[in-house]
């Protein structure tokens, strides 16, 4: 059967990004791929991300190589999408199921070093980086296909002994890359902001008892009943879930949540947990442990860097008591979350310390107004207040 060729472009990874290096490939010409497979590692300003292929067949070329800084649309390899009945049913056998149209990609997973006629599997950047570094690559376990190792791998294996960095971000550009993006929102979007209180116990309690029996691993956060609060108050007012293009609002039907996470040593970014509404409580919480640990590692993926439909930001680990965030393009709001503190709350006629949490909203003008946001604000609120329902 004659095989049609696609071209796999360089992924444009935000509104300000214009050009990527490539740093490796994970895959070579003959490999069989499915949609969602990670194929290779490219630089941006936001750091080194893992990029995803979606479309399934065979590589057929490698057009970049390592280390060459092309373009957004850049082919950057070639595709066979058709493949003999031999070939399909040999990458039906090698390959594991994909996963369900509207679920993530599943997380890379450490492995121990799988060897291969007696040679340990890693790619070509990864061997090069080792030999560099004096680093041994039986003592490295792999997150490549087939348990190999990639150059990730190595830096994260670095930074272990002491304490954790930000392993493949380049900071001072991300700064330029957030100050582009940000300077850009408040030029172009026209803002509006507001602030809700809630008295808090009930969660409190709730995530006491709840945890109560648990191992620290398995605690739940407050973070995880917000995002979830927010994903399902997204169900009720889907004007603030979506993006602004083309002079025109486009509504998600999925929501992926953007989650603000503060980079060691000043870098900051948002990679989206996708399909928050529809996560357990536990699964959300493993899943946001997962994204934090490597963003900070610089292992994220292309499409947790572009498919966030909102941001949910916090800074209350900080002590900050309010935020009122920047939006970030194309999104169309931001919800923030403060520190939990004691303040004097009238309850049943009589003044009590109660812990309250300051909830804000920064929303876009063009897609919605303030009685709307006012009500997304109070609808979060009461889901907060109400965690066994979420």
């Amino acid at each position: 059967m004659a095989a049609g060729l696609v071209d796999y472009r360089m992924p444009s990874l935000g509104s300000d990004m214009d050009a990527g290096t490539l740093v490796e490939w994970l895959v070579r010409p003959g490999d069989r791929v499915r949609r969602g497979d990670i194929v290779a590692v490219i630089e941006t300003q936001k750091g080194a991300i893992e990029i995803e292929v979606f479309e399934a067949g065979e590589i057929a070329e490698i057009l970049v190589g390592p280390g060459e800084k092309v373009p957004v649309g850049t082919p950057l390899a070639r595709l066979r999408t058709t493949i003999s009945a031999e070939g399909a049913v040999a990458a039906t056998a090698a390959a594991p199921a994909p996963p369900a149209p509207s679920a993530p990609a599943p997380s890379p997973k450490l492995v121990a070093p799988r060897h291969e006629g007696g040679r340990i599997l890693a790619s070509p950047a990864a061997r090069d980086l080792a030999r560099s570094l004096g680093v041994d690559l039986a003592t490295i376990a792999g997150s490549g296909p087939g348990g190999a190792i990639v150059r990730a791998d190595i830096l994260e294996h670095r930074a272990a002994p002491r304490e954790k960095k930000a392993v493949g971000l380049d900071l001072a550009a991300m700064r330029v890359a957030i100050a582009a993006a940000m300077a850009r929102s408040k030029r172009e979007i026209p803002h509006y902001y507001l602030q809700h209180q809630i008295d808090v116990a009930r969660s409190e309690e709730w995530l006491a008892q709840t945890n109560a029996e648990r191992p620290p691993a398995d605690r739940l956060l407050f973070a995880v009943l917000a995002l979830k609060a927010v994903a399902l108050a997204l169900r009720r007012f889907p004007q603030f879930n979506g993006y602004w293009r083309d002079g025109t609002f486009e509504p998600s039907s999925a929501i992926h949540v953007g989650t603000a996470i503060a980079i060691r040593g000043g870098g900051l970014a948002a990679p989206a947990l996708h399909d928050v509404d529809q996560l357990a409580l536990d699964e959300l919480m493993t899943r946001l442990r997962d994204l934090v640990q490597r963003m900070r590692a610089g292992r994220i993926r292309g499409s947790e860097m572009t498919d966030a439909t909102i941001t949910v930001s916090s800074l209350g680990e900080r002590g900050v008591e309010a935020l009122f965030g920047v939006i970030y393009p194309p999104q169309v709001a931001l919800v923030g979350f403060g520190t939990i503190v004691r303040r004097p709350w009238l309850v049943e006629n009589a003044i009590q310390a109660r812990p309250v949490v300051t909830i804000t909203l920064a929303a876009d003008h063009r897609v919605s107004d303030g009685h709307a946001g006012a009500l997304f604000l109070a609808e979060i609120g009461k889901l907060v207040r109400e965690p066994e329902k979420l």
